[in-house]
């Protein structure tokens, strides 16, 4: 059972961290950002070391600020995790080496965690027509025309994981088009962009692309569906500073 969690965040972003380990009984959930920027020498960071006369003296670098604190801008009270997201949390901890902070950020109402993950396991891992690394394609192509700091780190560490190709993870995050893809993930890459752009402009003759570029009619709900699901993240994570976990960054480069 997930033991009961009773701090109140505060902007240090460690309140949704802390419960987490709680429940889960995990000491070092995230360790990504624990030694914050402290002061430099004589009081102030990067001020210069006194250096005999007649010599220069060097500026000494602040030291690096952890990025993903806090998780979000929201100061929202933790929840209780259901035992089933508790187990949840601890088998992202040891497949991943840390809990994703989009679910870190759900934790405070465990019916939306649930809702959450539920959706998004069926939406990118279950059983489709797509790919893997295409339902990724999708999740960057969409959240570059968002810019969405949180979804570009996060998926396209994906993109580059699946793909076994860092440079096709940039291209995507950067402008998809710039990218050397075939017929059909080009097809599926225009038609997310313009769903997300223009979503009223968008008729039959799209729909027909898509078929003429081999994907089948659940296909093209399968491409809606993960289009509309990351329009939906991208605009929470934007309204709240979601901010991706610092280990995204170095992934499968």
């Amino acid at each position: 059972m997930a033991k009961g969690i009773a701090k109140t965040p505060t902007k240090t972003g460690k309140s949704f961290r802390d419960a987490i380990k709680v429940a889960i009984g995990k000491k070092d959930l995230v360790k990504a950002g624990k030694n914050l920027a402290k002061a430099g020498t004589n009081g102030a960071a990067g001020k210069a070391i006194a250096k005999p006369a007649g010599k220069s003296a060097p500026v000494k670098a602040a030291p690096a600020v952890a990025d993903d604190m806090p998780v979000i801008a929201l100061n929202l009270p933790a929840g209780k995790l259901s035992p089933a997201m508790a187990a949840y949390f601890r088998k992202c901890q040891d497949k991943l080496g840390f809990v994703p902070n989009v679910l870190a950020a759900y934790a405070f109402d465990t019916v939306k965690l649930e809702a959450f993950v539920a959706l998004y396991n069926d939406l990118m891992l279950g059983e489709s027509g797509l790919s893997k690394l295409e339902r990724e394609m999708i999740a960057v192509a969409v959240s570059s025309h968002n810019r969405c700091y949180y979804c570009l780190t996060a998926h396209g560490a994906a993109v580059r994981l699946y793909s076994g190709n860092p440079l096709l993870g940039e291209q995507i995050v950067m402008n998809y088009r710039a990218a050397r893809l075939n017929k059909r993930q080009r097809a599926m890459l225009d038609f997310a962009v313009k769903l997300t752009a223009s979503p009223a402009n968008v008729e039959e003759g799209d729909r027909e692309k898509l078929r003429r570029a081999g994907f089948s009619e659940r296909d093209i709900w399968d491409i809606a569906a993960v289009i509309g699901f990351f329009n939906m993240s991208n605009r929470v994570a934007s309204a709240t500073d979601m901010r991706p976990n610092t280990q995204y960054h170095a992934q499968d480069r």
